[in-house]
């Protein structure tokens, strides 16, 4: 049997005395990540009644349960992550790394050519606790996520995708100024504090 580190323990018990955690239990919510996008719904009406949505990196699967809850049954969630995710009702899923052409052809089948409202991603990598390691590819993964929305939304469209601060942190920032007319960031109420997490909150995509 392994033994838990003293690190993991804590995490552990952390985890559990975390009010959102015990929230999201009693309310149903397949993870406490559900209160940043619901926060950031709340403050910018990100999601409405009949809008496409992506989820990136969806599993397991809170982002995806609250957006079918806000565009209502003429809208549409597609969801797509390496792992597995449990089905939901109203979720069109696809697993698999999206940088293969064929899971993109699958999300662009599902999407449409240039149909989605808003990208969502909440992607992070596991963390080994090295930030010359962390940093890097988390910033990989949001560059990804960037490159995506430029890929499938509509003009005009939005994106809410995690990134780090960090080295890599002002580089993104320009490249997403690139591509749409507005860029802000956000730290939901949700987001631990010690945690370099933060959400990039771009609209109005430009049809370069």
């Amino acid at each position: 049997m392994t033994r838990r580190t003293p690190s993991s323990g804590r995490w552990l018990q952390e985890h559990f005395a975390d009010p959102y955690v015990r929230k999201a239990q009693a309310e149903g919510w397949r993870s406490r990540a559900v209160y940043k996008l619901e926060e950031a719904d709340r403050k910018e009406r990100l999601l409405r009644p009949g809008m496409t949505v992506l989820d990136l990196g969806a599993a397991p699967g809170a982002w995806s349960q609250y957006a079918r809850t806000k565009v209502g049954h003429k809208g549409k969630v597609i969801a797509s992550d390496i792992l597995a995710m449990d089905a939901l009702a109203g979720v069109e899923f696809v697993q698999g790394d999206f940088r293969e052409e064929t899971v993109a052809a699958q999300l662009l089948a599902l999407a449409g050519e240039r149909a989605v409202d808003v990208l969502l991603s909440d992607m992070a990598p596991n963390m080994s606790g090295m930030e010359v390691i962390d940093q890097p590819r988390a910033m990989y993964l949001a560059e990804l996520a960037l490159e995506m929305a430029g890929r499938v939304l509509k003009p005009g469209g939005g994106a809410l995708i995690k990134v780090f601060q960090g080295s890599g942190f002002q580089e993104l920032t320009v490249a997403a100024r690139r591509q749409f007319k507005t860029v802000r960031f956000l730290k939901p109420a949700a987001s631990r504090a010690r945690s370099a997490e933060i959400y990039l909150l771009a609209n109005s995509l430009r049809l370069v």
